[in-house]
């Protein structure tokens, strides 16, 4: 195993329990090549762990143990065994879930979902590209899918110099998924979805927020109409707003086979949409895309946030329900609620948080490294003057 020695600042970053060391503190590659699995040393030549190494992106090293073993099949059986064994505790009502959250299951640059009897999987990193048939092997040992595909047109495979592409791995693997989730039945599109299919790690936000759904509600950048469906069932009545055409209609036959009637799927600029209405909602969910896709985008997004909740805070009576998201690592739940409060004081509106949500217990959060935090959820009410 080649080692690669690192510099102070590098191994404690480490030590401080954060998998990933950067190209900047990295003092020697040695002979390393792309998705190698090496030894990194401190700069006294101490073991630090076992990294996948990486030759074009900034994050060269991510850690997989910290102790020196083999990274081969075992190993990656042991790992998958843990997080199958998590998602079995802790995932109810749904045959669909993130099987494999990255770095929060020790497996830096992995994603694995189950939909059903399928998996989807993504290799996000040039060291788990290279062992992507060794996991696929484990997996069909262990799960024995109908079908794995693999959904690695992610753009942040550009960092890694790895192609985009979608592709069958093994089995079969239809245009439509047919999963179940919170007693509804609903399709997946695979192939072509958000992510890898659907928003798996908004489904337990789907439940608290339908909890206090009444009235008429408005769903705003409704998807395959994950908050929607769910919120129908308490409600009178529900707008659900999108741009894209292929999410309404697999939105509307989500419906279709629900039985659920009262949801008009209506495509639209969001933005246009809520500066264009004057007639007030007893709901208003907001779950934009990731406005802040890194720090220099930052001040731009925080814009983007006020704005949107500003509009859809001057849709609510007293006693109205803001649910408002926000899926950009890059905005901390301390920025939301700041936002939404300046939103809030903009609109006349005074507002009491009702609950403070995070992403499903399937998507872990690992108490060290904050990017595995990245969606935030707050379900607030609007308050008589």
């Amino acid at each position: 195993m080649t080692t690669v020695r690192v510099t102070r600042k590098g191994a404690d970053r480490a030590l401080s329990g954060h998998p990933w060391i950067f190209s900047s503190d990295v003092a020697d590659r040695g002979t390393a090549q792309p998705g190698d699995a090496v030894k990194v040393a401190d700069p006294r030549g101490r073991p630090i762990g076992v990294a996948h190494y990486s030759s074009t992106s900034q994050i060269t090293l991510r850690l997989l143990s910290t102790k020196l073993e083999p990274i081969d099949q075992e190993f990656f059986r042991r790992r998958l065994m843990a997080a199958i064994h998590h998602r079995e505790k802790v995932v109810k009502n749904s045959n669909a879930c993130r099987l494999v959250f990255s770095e929060a299951d020790l497996l830096p640059g992995m994603i694995v979902d189950r939909y059903g009897s399928h998996l989807v999987i993504q290799t996000l990193s040039q060291g788990m590209e290279r062992s992507r048939d060794l996991i696929v092997h484990c997996l069909k040992e262990m799960l024995a899918p109908a079908g794995v595909l693999a959904r690695n047109d992610a753009s942040v495979r550009k960092l890694e110099g790895l192609a985009q592409e979608v592709a069958v791995l093994s089995g079969e693997v239809p245009e439509r998924v047919a999963i179940k989730m919170n007693g509804l039945d609903l399709e997946a599109d695979l192939l072509k979805g958000q992510k890898t299919g659907v928003y798996l790690d908004q489904r337990e936000n789907y439940l608290a927020a339908a909890n206090f759904a009444s009235g008429r509600v408005l769903d705003c950048f409704t998807s395959t109409g994950g908050f929607a469906l769910h919120a129908a069932r308490n409600a009178e009545s529900v707008e659900a707003i999108d741009s894209s055409v292929g999410a309404l209609a697999t939105a509307e036959a989500n419906g279709k086979a629900n039985g659920i009637a009262n949801i008009q799927f209506r495509q639209a600029d969001v933005f246009d949409f809520l500066s264009g209405i004057n007639r007030k909602y007893q709901m208003v969910i907001l779950d934009p895309p990731a406005f802040a896709k890194s720090r220099k985008t930052l001040d731009e997004a925080a814009r983007g946030y006020k704005e949107i909740n500003l509009r859809a805070l001057k849709l609510l009576e007293p006693g109205g329900i803001l649910v408002t998201c926000s899926c950009s690592h890059h905005v901390s739940e301390a920025m939301l609620l700041e936002i939404v409060a300046e939103a809030a004081l903009d609109a006349g509106k005074t507002l009491r948080v009702l609950e403070r949500r995070t992403q499903a217990a399937d998507h872990p959060i690992l108490l060290t490294v904050p990017e595995t935090l990245y969606l935030k959820c707050q379900i607030l009410e609007v308050l008589a003057q």
